[in-house]
């Protein structure tokens, strides 16, 4: 179980994050919609301290941290049980491929180097760049770099991956692979909490959907119940925007 409670983060005078608790089973994918500016990337960095809260506590793997408080050890710890992919990739644009997927079991998890390039390789084959090890990322379309970024977080072997809008840099015609290789990710049996406007995706893999506008969340539930039968007028709204009128229901 991963808890988070009473997040709070300001930047400047803005207040981002407005007392968000939230709770993610283990082994369950948990999608965070909401309308830009709603507080969805700052919390979902706040998990891993990419951001440092102003106020709250996370608890991971039996483990609890005050997200503002907490020392570099216990970051450090956090960090190692979290995974994350990144909208803009977030790879080493000087290393190669596999040197991407090693470098953080090499240097954070002190995994031989033998058997972290093993694992790569087992990643790479898994999202069909196995014949790509040697090159760099410039060297690779959009939908290849996130998919190595995709291999990289899985090989960690964290106990969450963080998925921070995963299709919004990438052409249409990339976003299906993507999204397909995510929900091969989720069958797994990998804790996921996964930021998207991808509605088809969130009704289609998540256990669990939170709405998120102003920095609090609105309405928390099963895809189903939050897609057709919203009780909070907020997550009317929204869903009254973006999802097709003959698949809204209230």
């Amino acid at each position: 179980m991963i808890k988070l409670e009473h997040v709070k983060k300001s930047f400047g005078r803005l207040e981002v994050l407005h007392d968000v608790s939230l709770s993610i089973d283990d082994g369950s994918v948990v999608v965070i919609l909401g309308p830009s500016g709603s507080g969805k990337t700052t919390l979902l960095r706040s998990i891993n301290f990419l951001e440092k809260a102003d106020y709250g506590t996370l608890e991971i793997g039996g483990k609890t941290v005050d997200l503002h408080s907490a020392k570099k050890k216990e970051i450090l710890d956090i960090r190692k049980r979290t995974a994350m992919v990144f909208q803009n990739y977030g790879l080493f644009a000087n290393k190669t491929v596999l040197q991407n997927i090693t470098e953080g079991l090499i240097v954070a998890r002190n995994v031989p180097k033998e058997k972290a390039e093993e694992r790569a390789r087992l990643e790479l084959r898994k999202v069909g760049l196995s014949d790509k090890e040697n090159y760099y990322p410039s060297q690779l379309s959009g939908g290849q770099q996130q998919r190595v970024g995709i291999a990289r977080a899985v090989a960690l072997d964290s106990e969450v991956i963080l998925f921070d809008e995963p299709t919004s840099a990438l052409d249409p015609e990339l976003v299906g692979e993507t999204l397909s290789l995510i929900k091969q990710v989720a069958r797994e049996g990998h804790t996921m909490i996964v930021v998207t406007h991808e509605m088809s995706f969130a009704e289609d893999v998540a256990d669990k959907v939170v709405f998120m506008d102003g920095g609090f969340v609105v309405e928390e539930g099963k895809p189903g119940d939050i897609f057709y039968s919203p009780k909070e007028e907020r997550t009317k709204k929204f869903l009254s925007r973006i999802l097709p009128p003959s698949d809204y229901v209230i």
